[in-house]
């Protein structure tokens, strides 16, 4: 069967998809461009329809879910946005996909091998057209170590099923759908909302492995999440959590301030554990070596590390792994 890129698009207005633009979320601020008051509203009211349902953290703490392998997949969904410099949006997309198509499809989680990591590529690939002006080959997207390496029709097979089982409803309602709004609230002069944005950004995705974090919606991690980020700016530190509520109707004040507890123990426990910040230089240069390229039987018999064999037609794994099963 031949597939194209424009076969994995949802039904949605082309002009609108290729915008470059995603939903409540900007990478700077913009007064003349801040989401009003009915628009949030609007957000609050429909993100109930983008988020797993009331049981999936449920079956992570009765071990029905191994909570284990999601978290592996995260960190490799991590990995790869910062390899490839995605947007926040980008990752945050795929981890929802992941939780959404688990929650409604029966699928092996126990084993935390191929079928996880299969899933994990799937929900990236989907996330970055959505998000990307630039995506990578469906092989140059498995970078950062992965197990297996699947062959594109294998993706795009599971692509299918995951639209399938998410009723190609990918254009989700997420925490960037509302820190812009947020920041203005905590800060209407605008002095610190660059930075607000930027730290509310990084503290929900260092926080997003945590399964700890599917009882709460987007709204409220969004909240939590800039509650914690005044945090760190002595002028604004003193912002009562129990007024959030106030800033836009149907938000609760319960869930925030009970993830916003949470949130400020697991960012305690990330300060204390990490070395000052340094300049990615490294990261930069590796970076500016990187090619576009198809993978072929000569490269791939170049380097032991890079060693694979067909299986089934369906993955690549290592020589080694395959010996010894």
């Amino acid at each position: 069967m031949s597939v194209s890129c424009s076969d994995l698009l949802c039904g949605e207005d082309s002009a609108d998809l290729f915008s470059g633009e995603s939903p409540g979320c900007s990478s700077e601020f913009d007064s003349s461009a801040c989401v009003e008051e009915s628009s949030i509203a609007s957000f609050i009211e429909g993100e109930r329809n983008f988020v797993p349902g009331f049981d999936y953290l449920a079956r992570f703490q009765s071990q029905s879910l191994d909570v284990s392998a999601r978290e592996e997949s995260v960190a490799w969904i991590l990995k790869v946005q910062a390899f490839y410099n995605f947007q926040p949006l980008t990752a945050y997309l795929s981890v929802n996909y992941m939780d959404r198509f688990l929650c409604s499809y029966s699928f092996p989680t126990q084993n935390r091998g191929w079928p996880m990591q299969l899933l994990s590529v799937a929900c990236l690939s989907l996330a970055a057209k959505m998000e990307e002006p630039l995506v990578p080959s469906l092989l140059d997207l498995q970078v950062e170590g992965p197990e297996y390496i699947f062959e594109p029709k294998t993706i795009r097979r599971m692509e299918f099923l995951v639209l399938s089982v998410l009723d190609w409803r990918l254009r989700s309602v997420t925490p960037f759908s509302f820190i812009d709004f947020f920041a203005v609230k905590i800060n209407p002069t605008g002095t610190f909302v660059g930075f607000l944005i930027s730290r509310a950004t990084e503290i929900i995705l260092s926080n997003i492995k945590e399964a700890s974090f599917l009882e709460y919606w987007p709204s409220s991690i969004a909240a939590a999440a800039m509650l914690c980020a005044a945090n760190e700016i002595p002028n604004l530190s003193l912002v009562n959590p129990e007024h959030a509520e106030s800033w836009c109707d149907g938000l609760s004040k319960e869930k925030i301030i009970s993830c916003y507890r949470l949130m400020q123990e697991l960012v305690l426990d990330n300060t204390r554990g990490k070395q000052p910040r340094v300049l990615p230089h490294l990261r930069v240069t590796i970076r500016a070596k990187v090619r576009s390229t198809t993978y072929s039987s000569s490269s791939s018999s170049s380097s032991p590390c890079s060693k694979r064999r067909k299986l089934n037609n369906f993955l690549w794994v290592d020589d080694d792994k395959g010996n010894s099963e």
